[in-house]
């Protein structure tokens, strides 16, 4: 079993178990966390995205806190004696994946909505696609149609320009 969270403007695929680093949280070392927006949830064959993913949560063991490698940010303009040189390092906070739980995650019912989320998003996908193109298609032959096909000079040559 494993789930696509949102936790820091990042997506991570975890499993129970897993160790990643995520952006710094406000939580203390040992301390337990619920981790942001569960985007998905598979089990096996099994798969619930969207809405019904939303009832679900996953939460986390904090290891600690730390700070990654030193990145170089140097900044120059070519002739004109400007150079910068900073350094930036980011914070992150190590977690452990504990558990993740929910109510029934891969019931019927549940399973049956999801999917007729996943089939209506679709339908209402392909149906703008659909408008868009053809109001494109349409804005194209109107544009083609006022558009001269070659321009003249006052001689009445096409080949050499206005």
């Amino acid at each position: 079993m494993y789930a696509v969270i949102e936790t820091g403007g990042k997506q991570y695929k975890v499993a129970v178990g897993d160790k990643l680093r995520v952006e710094k949280l406000a939580a203390d070392a040992g301390a337990q966390v619920a981790l942001g927006r569960v985007l998905m949830v598979a089990d096996g064959e099994r798969l619930t995205a969207g809405q019904p993913a939303a009832n679900l949560a996953v939460s986390a063991t904090v290891i600690g806190h730390g700070r990654g490698e030193k990145i170089r940010v140097f900044k120059m303009k070519r002739r004109k004696n400007y150079r910068r040189t900073m350094g930036h390092r980011q914070s992150y906070t190590e977690i452990v994946i504990t558990a993740i739980e929910g109510g029934d995650a891969h019931g019927g019912a549940d399973q049956a909505a999801a999917t007729a989320t996943v089939a209506t998003v679709a339908a209402e996908t392909t149906a703008t696609v659909a408008a868009e193109t053809t109001v494109a298609a349409e804005t194209t032959t109107v544009a083609g149609d006022s558009a001269p096909a070659t321009a003249t000079t006052a001689t009445g040559d096409p080949t050499h320009g206005a």
